[in-house]
């Protein structure tokens, strides 16, 4: 197999990494693209025998990294509203919850990745954890007509603190219980009990409000097909808790409207 063909391989996960952390599909791919074209042009980069994987994901924040850890928000490709809320989640601490709870690292793998020690990555790790406690918290929307699948993000969503406005297995549902208490954030899935679409849902609440939505899909090929505008929050069924507690996190901390609030 070419290097290419393995390197293709992870180009998904690498996109959504990307994009999760700068909040924008534009923005991540940016950094996906610069990767590739200092990578492809010198694979001495890619050490003989090294996890691919690591040396990808080293390579993409290589140029960033330094400035991320140093917390310098003038040099990542943030919204503005990221910048406001950088306090309530620092992008040193942001940076390894993220290659953890969305990604998978372990603790020495993020250490070989932003090439700290692991006592480093652990300290980092901790006060991330510290860091979510203070997160913003809002009103939350599910679009989903699997209960059980249902009742999981209902738990994980009151176990990072934030209310439940409704669980809504329809397109008419969801878009009644957007317009009874706007929430703040939308857990959508794609396929709903009668036939209809989140994407639809979604679109439709989207007229009216701005806020950001993550899909939770057993068919995201159908939201990441490569063509016209994707969506920056796409996680695959079946879900590890931990990816959609990062996913949910990092969402709401560069949307534009959140508002910290200390409990």
């Amino acid at each position: 197999m070419t290097l290419a063909n393995q390197i293709a391989r992870h180009l998904p996960l690498l996109r959504r990494f990307a994009r999760a952390l700068t909040g924008s599909q534009i923005n991540g791919d940016k950094w996906v693209e610069a990767m590739l074209k200092t990578i492809l042009a010198d694979s001495s980069q890619l050490l003989a025998g090294a996890d691919l994987r690591i040396c990808l994901f080293q390579a993409l924040l290589h140029e960033h990294g330094e400035a991320i850890i140093r917390s310098d928000t003038s040099a990542l490709l943030l919204q503005p509203a990221a910048e406001r809320h950088i306090d309530a989640l620092r992008a040193s601490h942001r940076l390894p919850f993220l290659l953890h709870a969305m990604e998978g690292f372990n603790i020495h793998e993020i250490a070989q990745i932003l090439q700290l020690s692991a006592l480093q990555i652990r300290d980092l790790l901790d006060a991330a954890q510290q860091d979510i406690a203070r997160q913003i918290r809002t009103d939350c929307l599910i679009i989903e007509d699997e209960p059980l699948i249902a009742a999981d993000l209902d738990f994980i969503l009151a176990d990072l603190g934030h209310h439940l406005v409704g669980i809504a297995p329809t397109v008419e549902d969801a878009f009644r219980l957007a317009s009874l208490k706007p929430p703040g954030l939308i857990l959508a899935d794609i396929q709903l009990a009668d036939g209809s679409s989140g994407i639809d849902a979604v679109g439709r609440i989207l007229q009216n409000l701005s806020i950001p939505v993550i899909f939770i899909t057993a068919f995201p090929a159908l939201l990441l097909s490569g063509k016209g505008p994707e969506p920056t929050f796409v996680i695959a069924k079946p879900f590890d808790p931990e990816t959609v507690k990062a996913a949910i996190s990092q969402a709401l901390f560069l949307d534009k409207r959140a508002v910290p609030r200390v409990s």
